[in-house]
């Protein structure tokens, strides 16, 4: 340090300083102010990044909400329907039951009708029977009774009176 200070020349220090300020000033127009408008609008840019980065993170959580939302929706709008469906369902099977009920008892009663109309049929035929079987054992009788000329005025006489008798 000594040495430099007895070599110390106020010439060259006006020079150096002179060649530093000029340095300084050239710096500053040509380097600096590029630099510092490069690094400016670089911190810009990041700032604006960071904004629209703050910005869709709202957006999407606001999307995320409204997503949530609408699944919420959905599953209740499913939850209604599965219920509708379910009520139509059961609706169907009561419906079907009280048809085939309906029809079964249909069926029953025609069958008691059919088995009641054959049955009156049957006794019909069976009284058609009876009186056929009557009317040819009476006239087997009769045949017999009225083949002798005294027991045919007898009949004939007892029938009058019947007929009289209950007159």
């Amino acid at each position: 340090m000594e040495k430099l200070i007895e070599q110390f020349s106020f010439g060259l220090f006006f020079w150096q300083i002179i060649i530093f300020v000029l340095l300084v000033l050239l710096l500053k127009k040509y380097a600096w102010k590029p630099i510092l408008d490069a690094v400016n609008n670089r911190e810009e840019g990041i700032r604006t990044a960071l904004q629209s980065a703050e910005e869709a993170r709202k957006e999407m959580q606001n999307l995320q909400a409204d997503n949530e939302k609408l699944l919420q929706e959905a599953r209740s709008e499913r939850e209604a329907m599965m219920k509708d469906a379910r009520e139509i369902k059961e609706k169907m099977i009561s419906d079907a039951k009280s048809e085939a009920q309906a029809e079964a008892d249909k069926i029953i009663k025609a069958a008691h009708s059919a088995i009641e109309s054959e049955k009156q049929a049957a006794v019909n035929d069976l009284k058609d029977q009876v009186a056929k079987l009557s009317i040819e054992i009476a006239e087997k009788v009769v045949r017999q009774e009225l083949s002798d000329k005294d027991k045919q005025i007898k009949l004939v006489e007892g029938m009058l009176n019947d007929v009289t008798l209950n007159n």
